[in-house]
């Protein structure tokens, strides 16, 4: 059986005026696919980006509790009394299985970020350290996680709300241990 032929102008009618898709038409098609590639990557990061750092923070905030109820379960201690010098600040252990790359310190009577867990006594009339230990003891944790580079660096979830004390430090909790 023999094809019918369609006449040039039946097949022009089909076809339209169009022979085919131009250079310039592909480069653009290309260059908004890209866009929008780069758009979805973008987002990609920045989820993320966001849900380490609230893990981090998290792992921060339950270190943090995690340390104050070990310092509240341990016995209270109280002024020691080295010949004539008291020394007022009381150094409570740390817990165990600290994961790799955070470290638990406090904040030292004089406002500084020391290695130890410090029990400080403290005066809560005036919301400054006292001079002498009286029952009750301030207890500031900082938690620290080591960067990309190794450095330590603060993570903070609370501030520190008086600014004669630990200036500049972002404490991450802040307790209180009462002698029973």
């Amino acid at each position: 059986m023999k094809k019918p032929r369609v006449s040039s102008k039946v097949r022009r009618a089909f076809q339209g005026s169009s022979r085919g898709i131009a250079l310039v038409e592909i480069l653009i098609a290309i260059a908004l696919l890209g866009l929008i590639a780069i758009a979805f990557v973008n987002g990609l990061y920045s989820a993320s980006k966001v849900l380490f750092i609230a893990d981090e923070r998290t792992t921060a905030e339950s270190l943090a509790r995690r340390q104050m109820e070990y310092v509240k379960s341990q016995g209270y201690q109280a002024d020691v009394v080295i010949g004539e010098v008291v020394i007022s600040e009381s150094i409570y252990q740390k817990i165990g299985g600290i994961p790799d790359g955070y470290a638990i310190c406090s904040v030292d009577r004089a406002g500084v970020i020391v290695d130890d867990v410090v029990g400080i006594p403290w005066d809560s009339e005036n919301d400054k350290p006292a001079d002498t230990d009286k029952g009750l003891q301030k207890i500031a944790l900082v938690i620290k996680c080591q960067d990309e580079e190794g450095q330590y660096r603060v993570i903070h979830t609370f501030v520190n709300d008086n600014p004669e004390w630990a200036t500049g430090v972002e404490i991450t909790l802040e307790e209180y241990k009462v002698d029973r």
